[in-house]
């Protein structure tokens, strides 16, 4: 294409190496959500320019480390020197833009307190290309960035509302620094970036697709091998521990570590408990301590007759807005996080706001479920792929069936969080039981009583119903008088010996 440069001319391991490589910390919304903090102003560090792999190739992950995590994101190649540029004019002094990908060894961290030269400045930490776009002939706030990891799309984001656009970026740093021909500005990396290991292959691609012939930078692709040099021989070495090994696979869950502890666990033989009680008995003890507003209201089972019982993982969405779909909606989102993080046991609870006219779950994601383990899903939205879901063991509780996929009506956003589903308040963690009649919410706090209770109310229930159905008369029989209690009694005291 006219509007693209061959890599070949821009060869950053020859002669036009860059002088300086600054790279942004934090620009993309979904990224900044992912981190839990928004930054007042962008923050920089810098890269050699020895760590530059011209097209891609191979980097290694140093021996005797494991969370080399990439960070798919559009490079900006500095064209004329900039030195006090104001925002209107600065991206005249951009070049071209390419792709890059900009890798970290999180257990070098700790070293640099945020320059990050150990952790991101390795020979080779620093892929750019193949292809360069002309950046006269693009709008800047209207790229794509998207990164595979052995052909899976795992990030996808637009420019179009970056926390720091662009032309901010370069009048911000020469206010600082002359930027000089030949410079790269790393942009910051959306939600997405995680952990690869040795055979794994990263591909970026940086894109236009609104402007004529879709300028693109290609992929640039990058295949990763074990080294043989463990960093620390005459300095810092690496150091790993959880936190970090959440921050560099994204969440606690791909990670492989397990839950946070908690207080409160739900043996078999309290899920055992539940599940020989139906849930009607199960709201009726719990208004007795108070709680009337915990039931999910407006779902029912796909497949009626199937009970459900486990914890709470919860899933929200938020109502469909372009650009916020454009920054969450595609990638490694919060729905296919919620859906790729559950344990055995989990029930996926979701918020949908009751709007049931698109999908929040197909067959695949509820066939990944059903492969963890998870205990069920509730949503009070719509359900795609309604028949295959249904024959799946999982069960599913929803708000109704309606083949539009997510993006008509949803935003995925945020997931372990407290939802609001079917008009009840849900934490993860509370305790979710289901059967045809519905879905009930119980706090940690109640199960055990509740659970006992219930069992007991359904004997006496049970006992009512034989005496009804032999003639009884339901004065002072339903609820029991003191007649009928001591008559009780003894019919469970003469079970009890003959067992």
């Amino acid at each position: 294409m006219t509007d693209q440069v061959a890599a070949s001319e821009f060869d950053p391991a020859g002669a036009d190496r860059p002088g300086k490589v600054i790279a942004v910390h934090l620009n993309y919304p979904s990224r900044i959500a992912q981190r839990g903090r928004a930054p007042e102003q962008p923050s920089y560090f810098l890269k050699p320019s020895t760590s530059v792999a011209a097209g891609g190739g191979s980097i290694e992950r140093p021996a005797g480390t494991e969370l080399l995590a990439f960070e798919g994101e559009i490079a900006l190649v500095i064209g004329t020197a900039a030195r006090n540029v104001d925002r209107d004019t600065a991206w005249s002094h951009v070049s071209a833009v390419t792709a890059a990908n900009d890798f970290g060894v999180y257990e070098l961290r700790y070293a640099d307190k945020g320059s990050n030269l150990r952790a991101k400045g390795g020979d080779g930490f620093t892929p750019l290309g193949p292809v360069l776009i002309d950046a006269a002939t693009i709008d800047p706030a209207a790229l794509r960035v998207r990164t595979w990891v052995d052909d899976v799309l795992v990030q996808e984001d637009r420019t179009d509302k970056l926390a720091f656009p662009f032309d901010q970026l370069i009048a911000d740093l020469s206010e600082l620094i002359t930027l000089e021909p030949g410079d790269v500005i790393l942009t910051g990396t959306p939600a997405g970036s995680s952990v690869v290991e040795p055979g794994r292959t990263v591909e970026v691609e940086v894109d236009a697709p609104e402007a004529p012939g879709c300028p693109s930078s290609g992929r640039l692709i990058t295949r990763v091998v074990e080294g043989v040099i463990t960093p620390g021989r005459h300095g810092a070495g690496p150091k790993v521990d959880d936190r970090q090994r959440i921050e560099a696979w994204g969440s606690r869950a791909a990670a492989g570590l397990p839950p946070e502890p908690e207080s409160f666990e739900l043996t078999d033989e309290l899920r055992d408990a539940l599940l020989s009680v139906s849930v009607a008995t199960l709201s009726a003890q719990l208004r007795k301590h108070g709680l009337d507003t915990v039931t999910i209201d407006g779902v029912a089972p796909l497949r009626p007759g199937q009970k459900m019982v486990g914890r709470a993982r919860t899933l929200r969405f938020v109502p469909h807005r372009e650009d916020l779909f454009a920054s969450h909606g595609g990638g490694f989102n919060a729905q296919k996080r919620a859906f790729d993080g559950l344990r055995p046991g989990d029930v996926l609870v979701i918020e949908a706001r009751g709007e049931a006219t698109s999908g929040t779950v197909g067959d695949i994601l509820a066939l990944r479920a059903q492969v963890l383990g998870a205990a069920g899903i509730v949503t009070d939205g719509g359900v795609r792929d309604s028949v295959a879901v249904r024959d799946l063991r999982i069960p599913v509780y929803a708000k109704g069936s309606h083949p539009a996929v997510l993006g008509r009506r949803h935003v995925p956003w945020d997931v372990d969080v407290t939802v609001a589903c079917g008009g009840a308040t849900v934490q993860p963690g509370d305790v979710l039981v289901g059967d045809t009649d519905g879905v009930l919410v119980i706090p940690p706090d109640y199960v055990a009583k509740v659970a006992a209770a219930a069992r007991a109310q359904e004997d006496e229930e049970s006992f009512i119903t034989e005496q009804v159905a032999a003639g009884a008369s339901v004065d002072g029989l339903y609820p029991m008088n003191s007649q009928w209690q001591q008559r009780y009694s003894q019919s469970t005291a003469s079970t009890r010996e003959r067992s």
